[in-house]
């Protein structure tokens, strides 16, 4: 192609490129559709909780004004990229005509673009640089679409839009995520070495560091007439080894990522959380994790709802970096919620009417019969307190009335009232059976903390939301209302609680809270779920893992957060207890025996009386002696890692004179006895004082090697 072929070609691309460069989008129009590559997730008042990366293709922060940059970085990139930026309309065209000039005999062009015009580049992908350089017809058409973009925008929009869209260095688009990928501040803070060293990667975006710290060093020289570029090199090669841009930082990853996952779209959504009580969350939960650790507890959880919206207040998903399973969501994750189900139970059964607050259940030694064995309930510090009321079996968290409780009401009659009160069970009740009452299921904190929150509001159940402003749902009903203010009347007492928790324990807080705590089997994980007026708390310690706490009880291990949460909470607002539903009534009540002190009880409309009292002990006296505890069949298996004197066998009979035989050889003599088992088949009697066999049980012991401590 000769010269005059050569001028004709490029009147024609001219004439093309007019056209086409006419199609460019406005200012406003681009920086509506700028899309950072993270989401800022928002507390309820816009401060900012948490940042997370959703674009994993790029990494590009948010629009930063020209005003919130850098001024030394807006001088080097002047002087490295366009020095007659602010004096040309889009083109400096004695750079173009020489550079054309030399493509009309070259296949490529060199040098001679504007900022203008490699913004009409990053713009429009036609006119953007490929794997061999521009083309003569890419050159003329960024020419003509740098003037059109001079004629619709002021200088300092190009200037703001190319830091804003320049790539620098391998994911990184922009200069918010270049500053703090490789700098670790904002834009605005960047110093005369840090814009050198950015101009200096727009021109090779993936050079070696030598060869970005020597044109950082020109450019250095050009923008600040430094003499010399002592330590720059250095200071590169740590620059662009750094990435201290996280993808994710803040103080809720958890509730971030949850929010994220319901669908919230744009650069920022605006959750319910409260930035001061998520920020106090935080700090308490690792404070008491780190006065636990000694106890071998790393992880830790909590959830506060807000009891009229059911709108998520504080969401802590995990201890951060006391854990090794950060990453793990302990709001979310299914655990075994141990004696926290109770309540629950109880109330099925007050509103099925065949409990009272006031009904005496027996904590003694049972075995219950099942389908694969008997199942013999303990309590946790493994004492037994005799004939007890519902109020106190409750509050004093006590395993065997739960289970006596259960056979009455069945579990699947009970599963069926946990998914009520939005506790679905991944099977059937039968399957976990009567073990069910002690939380041998698995539920998430969330859920568990909203069926508190069920009994908060009445006994009507409501979803909880992450997010604000969303009419709050009508609650269906979970449960009967009158149940449910027993339940809670009895949460909210201390003087119940006493028998086991004591009178001054951590769940008495100055204010009118209800509250349960559970640990499930083997110690592996300690909970403390309750309420006051306004809200709910639930709180989770343990180990992601499973592994097993060290001497943590129900106060020492949750309920200590979850006494300091709604200390702050209530800081500046009381906590009045609820007000009685109709069909209830508060009557005096008394009982036998001085078993427990009078008391004025609430009871379903129907089912109040006086006096509680035990059948009479003459009854007793004449009943047959024969052997409670334990049944014939019995199978007890040996746990080798536990002193034998914490292994011994209680035996209990009925009579006035029991003499106990084991094997044909005397044991011992009383109405209970504690025998230390060993392994093999047993035949235990009781026996009269002539030695005649009155009645008798076999039972076997398996296990062996046991290790005294």
């Amino acid at each position: 192609m000769d010269v005059r072929q050569r001028l004709i070609h490029v009147v024609i691309v001219l004439s093309a490129t007019s056209t086409h460069a006419a199609a460019l989008p406005t200012y406003h129009e681009v920086r509506a559709d700028h899309r950072p590559s993270d989401t800022l997730v928002l507390a309820r008042d816009g401060e900012l909780l948490q940042r997370v990366r959703t674009d994993a293709t790029v990494r590009r922060g948010p629009w930063v004004p020209l005003a919130d940059i850098s001024p030394a970085l807006r001088t080097a990139m002047v002087m490295s990229e366009d020095r007659l930026f602010w004096q040309h309309s889009g083109v400096d065209w004695r750079a173009v005509s020489a550079a054309a000039w030399a493509n009309l005999w070259n296949s490529r062009t060199r040098g001679a673009s504007t900022l203008t015009m490699q913004l009409a580049g990053l713009l429009d992908e036609d006119w953007r640089q490929g794997p061999g350089g521009r083309t003569v017809t890419q050159k003329l058409g960024q020419a003509v679409a740098a003037q059109r973009l001079e004629r619709h925008w002021r200088k300092d929009q190009i200037l703001e839009a190319y830091l804003n869209l320049v790539p620098f260095r391998g994911e990184i688009v922009g200069l918010d995520a270049l500053s703090r990928t490789l700098f670790g501040k904002a834009a605005h803070g960047l110093d005369a070495r840090e814009a050198a060293v950015a101009a200096a990667l727009v021109r090779g975006p993936n050079a070696a560091p030598g060869v970005v710290a020597r044109r950082a060093c020109e450019v250095l020289r050009a923008s600040t007439e430094a003499r010399d570029c002592q330590g720059l090199e250095l200071f590169t090669l740590g620059a662009l080894q750094r990435r201290a841009h996280a993808p994710s930082e803040g103080i809720a990853p958890h509730a971030a990522r949850q929010v994220l996952k319901e669908g919230a779209g744009g650069p920022s959504v605006t959750s319910s959380l409260d930035a001061g009580l998520q920020r106090f969350a935080v700090q308490t939960l690792s404070q008491h994790l780190r006065e636990l650790h000694g106890r071998h507890v790393e992880d830790g959880a909590l959830v506060v709802l807000d009891n009229a919206s059911g709108e998520v207040l504080a969401w802590v998903g995990s201890s951060g970096a006391l854990s090794r399973a950060a990453e793990v969501d302990g709001v979310l994750a299914q655990r075994q919620p141990g004696s926290t189900l109770k309540p629950f139970l109880y109330a099925q059964a007050i509103a099925e009417r065949r409990l009272t607050a006031a009904s005496l259940l027996d904590d003694a030694p049972t075995h219950i019969p099942t389908a694969s064995g008997l199942y013999i309930p303990q309590n946790y510090d493994r004492r037994f307190k005799g004939p007890v009321s519902v109020r106190t079996a409750l509050a004093a968290s006590l395993n065997v009335p739960a289970v006596r409780t259960l056979v009455m009401v069945s579990p699947d009659a009970f599963a069926r009232q946990l998914g009520a009160l939005g506790l679905p069970l991944a099977r059937a009740g039968d399957h976990y059976g009567f073990s069910l009452a002690l939380g041998s299921a698995e539920v998430s904190l969330l859920a568990l903390t909203n069926a508190y929150r069920t009994l908060a509001n009445g006994g009507r159940y409501g979803a909880t939301t992450l997010r604000t402003g969303a009419q709050p749902p009508i609650g269906t009903p979970g449960i009967d209302p009158r149940a449910a203010f027993i339940v809670g009347d009895i949460l909210s007492d201390p003087n119940a609680r006493a028998p086991t928790f004591g009178t001054d324990s951590v769940l008495a807080t100055r204010i009118w809270t209800a509250v349960k705590t559970g640990t499930s089997k083997d110690m592996r994980d300690n909970w403390a779920v309750g309420w006051s007026q306004r809200y709910t708390v639930g709180v989770w310690v343990g180990n992601a893992g499973g592994a097993p706490m060290h001497d943590v009880s129900g106060t020492s291990g949750a309920a200590p957060v979850w006494a300091a949460l709604m200390h702050h909470l209530h800081r500046q607002q009381p906590s009045r207890a609820p007000a009685a539903p109709p069909g209830l009534q508060q009557t005096a009540v008394r009982f036998g025996d001085d078993l427990e002190a009078a008391r004025s009880e609430w009871f379903l409309a129907g089912t109040a009386q006086p006096l509680f009292a035990l059948a009479a002990k003459a009854a007793d006296r004449a009943a047959t002696p024969r052997i409670l505890a334990p049944v014939d069949g019995s199978i007890v298996a040996l746990d080798p890692d536990i002193p034998p004197t914490h292994q011994r066998l209680r035996l209990r009979a009925q009579g006035a004179d029991a003499r106990w035989r084991l094997d044909g050889k005397p044991l011992g003599r009383g109405a209970e006895l504690a025998w230390l088992p060993w392994p093999g088949r047993h035949q235990l009697q009781l026996v009269d004082a002539r030695g005649a066999v009155l009645d008798q049980v076999r039972i076997e012991v398996r296990g062996a090697g046991v290790k005294a401590r």
